[in-house]
């Protein structure tokens, strides 16, 4: 199977205008005003805070600001603005990342079973069986791609969507888990920092490890890291 463009569906994160004057209050984004010792949502008049996934980069808005996608994507910018200004190292990284990962790879090629008995169970493989195999699966990624690259499908209330923050589900490194994340004070499966990542960047509301969003997400992660090595705890 041929690998699926995503292009029509990620908007460059780098063109995005970073004209947040409206959306962001100055008040809120001094020096080390909202990293020092964030203040909850809400308790300036009017305004609410959006957290990046690493618990510490914050950006205030007004609380009736549209939920745009180009609202969400200006949001995204100004928080990863941010970010790269107090990682730099961590931003060419994930900048290199970002550039490897334009399109859904496809699922391993089990063409080689074919005519081969796995068990009892199964009997024989056919071409069919193979073929059903790989759309499914296939389907499943590009349906995760789906959900990760709209705000709408995640129940965000600010229009931001993983892929503002993550584009191609760059930096996001599903091999790597479970392992502890300070986020949640304990050892996390990729799922909970899914889940995470919806109630605070996006801030829509979390998903059902059986959701089928969550499914499709899982699939959608797993598949951008194709051939990478699993690294279990790796920080």
């Amino acid at each position: 199977m041929g690998r699926t463009t995503l292009r029509s569906l990620v908007p460059s994160l780098r063109a995005c205008a970073i004209v947040v004057g409206a959306l962001i209050l100055s008040a809120a984004t001094g020096a080390g005003a909202d990293n020092a010792n964030p203040a909850p949502v809400n308790s300036l008049h009017g305004t609410k805070e959006v957290r990046l996934c690493d618990n510490q980069t914050t950006v205030r808005i007004a609380q009736n600001t549209p939920a745009t996608r180009e609202n969400g994507q200006h949001i995204a910018q100004a928080l990863m603005t941010k970010w790269e200004a107090k990682n730099p190292q961590a931003a060419k990284d994930w900048v290199a990342e970002e550039n490897e990962m334009h399109e859904v790879p496809p699922p391993a090629d089990n063409h080689k079973l074919v005519g081969t008995g796995q068990n009892s169970t199964y009997g024989r493989v056919t071409a069919k069986d193979v073929e059903i195999w790989n759309r499914e699966t296939y389907k499943l990624a590009v349906q995760g791609s789906q959900v990760f690259h709209s705000g709408a499908q995640l129940g965000s209330e600010i229009a931001v969507s993983c892929d503002m923050c993550h584009p191609r589900a760059a930096n996001t490194h599903p091999e790597t888990y479970p392992k502890f994340q300070e986020q949640l004070g304990k050892v996390a499966l990729l799922r909970d920092m899914i889940n995470w990542c919806i109630e605070h960047p996006v801030r829509g509301k979390r998903l059902a490890d059986d959701d089928p969003k969550m499914k499709a997400l899982e699939a959608y992660i797993l598949a951008q890291r194709k051939g990478v090595a699993l690294d279990y705890g790796r920080h």
